[in-house]
């Protein structure tokens, strides 16, 4: 069978692939998906790939594949460890966890102000992958931000460094990496001015430098030569996805709930109204990760969080149901369990990804502020992801994140619309929009049933 684009997703679990046919045409078209065990603990998430495509013959009856193109998301190597150091939190280093969360960065460490002694012991601990230096609106404050990189260089680490902080800095931060014989990126400040944040041109670098460290997965050198584009990192993917949607459609807000993760990203300027109470700037494209929200291999946290005794009170066999659950369930009982924990991890992921409304007092009486995303001007919430896209009630638990009842938080709406990714194909999709926008946005609207 003849395919024009096949799209891997190499997950630390599970390797997806999906096949696309009439790319570049005006009805391109989603042929089907095939998936295996990813393969890393074997020594070679090429294994996996295989299996991954052998599984895609099996189900389009198809006796051999032949592709044009093939395109890669990935987590397979842990993700892309991350520790940041800026000036102030609530600005420059808000502002750089920003860029590195949206890119699909772990971030490991965040610092304020000077490194200490025992930061950088820290540091030498988490052995990063990439380290990202911020401080000083542009023309501002310069000197923490290269008395950090002196003193992160000094540490001898094969780490390179990203530096987005004051722009004055950046011929000294070259020649202190260029004398240390480590390796740089100058990027534009994720800070440039008070209240403005400029987090994209670092979210590329990190997409770049994630792209490099990938191939030293077990078997991804190979997997790079099977690979036509580029190898995004899979968060960074379905954020790209979005920011496409999101220009067709208007604000939305995307739920991602997994077996180890809960992510969301929100693409909206907020309400012109909140805009004015806001204490401190948010990104237009905003990603946040729960590494405790997941609703297998982090179950017993969600479980925890709900509480032992009212989950008794709805399931009479709880015990059975956390010690045997899998990453797919079978039974209907199963999965009215795994939608519960599915709603909680929505609900809270929601409430750390929102902001909210605040009263303060002072001599002239009481003022409102703002903190946080504003979602109140949110048209789509989407969900994607295996739990989100496959669970008989997945359409209701996400209604439960659109209500204007909620008093002071940033929410939704009660008129939000709900829509899901009925492909599971966003993430493939965001890969794919890199090189072939019209058609990724077309295959979007197909799998959320918009005509």
């Amino acid at each position: 069978m003849k395919i024009d684009v096949l799209v891997a997703e190499i997950g630390s679990t599970t390797t997806v692939i999906n096949a696309f046919r009439g790319i570049g045409s005006p009805c391109p078209e989603f042929l089907g998906q095939g998936q295996a065990p990813t393969s890393v603990l074997a020594g070679d998430v090429t294994v996996g790939l295989k299996g991954a495509i052998d599984d895609l013959k099996y189900n389009l009856k198809a006796h051999d594949i032949i592709y044009d193109e093939m395109l890669a998301t990935s987590s397979a190597a842990g993700g892309l460890r991350m520790t940041v150091h800026g000036l102030v939190y609530d600005m420059t280093v808000r502002a750089a966890k920003e860029a590195a969360l949206g890119a699909g960065g772990i971030i490991k460490m965040v610092t304020s102000g000077k490194l200490r002694r025992t930061d950088l012991k820290k540091v030498k601990d988490i052995n990063p992958n990439i380290i990202l230096i911020a401080g000083g609106v542009d023309y501002g404050e310069r000197e923490t931000a290269l008395y950090n990189m002196e003193q992160l260089v000094s540490l001898g680490l094969d780490i390179p460094i990203i530096y987005a902080g004051n722009v004055e800095n950046q011929e000294e931060a070259a020649e202190i990496c260029e004398d240390a014989g480590v390796k740089l990126y100058l990027v534009d400040n994720v800070y440039p001015k008070v209240d403005i944040l400029n987090v994209e041109p670092t979210r590329k670098v990190i997409q770049d430098v994630f792209e490099e460290h990938i191939i030293h997965a077990p078997g991804m050198s190979t997997v790079r030569e099977m690979v036509t584009g580029p190898i995004i990192p899979t968060p960074g993917a379905v954020m790209e996805a979005a920011k496409l949607l999101k220009d067709e459609l208007g604000d939305l807000v995307i739920f991602d709930v997994g077996g180890a993760t809960t992510d969301v990203h929100s693409v909206t300027e907020g309400s012109e109204e909140i805009n004015k109470m806001l204490i401190s700037p948010e990104p237009y494209a905003k990603r946040t990760v729960e590494g405790d929200l997941g609703v297998f291999v982090n179950i017993n946290h969600i479980v925890e969080k709900i509480g032992l005794e009212e989950l008794k009170d709805e399931f009479s066999n709880l015990e059975e149901l956390i010690e045997n659950a899998k990453p797919i369930p079978e039974t209907e009982e199963e999965k009215r369990f795994i939608e519960r924990l599915t709603k909680e991890a929505v609900l809270t992921a929601l409430e750390r990804h929102a902001g909210t409304l605040r009263y303060i007092y002072g001599p002239t009486g009481k003022k409102t502020i703002a903190e946080g995303k504003d979602l109140t001007n949110i048209k789509y919430i989407i969900g994607t992801g295996g739990a989100l896209t496959r669970l008989p009630n997945r359409v209701e638990i996400l209604k439960s994140a659109a209500d204007d009842g909620r008093g002071l938080e940033l929410y939704p709406g009660s008129d939000t619309q709900v829509l899901i990714d009925n492909h599971y194909i966003f993430a493939s999709l965001g890969v794919l929009s890199k090189k072939y926008p019209e058609d990724a946005l077309k295959l979007m609207k197909n799998s959320l049933n918009i005509k």
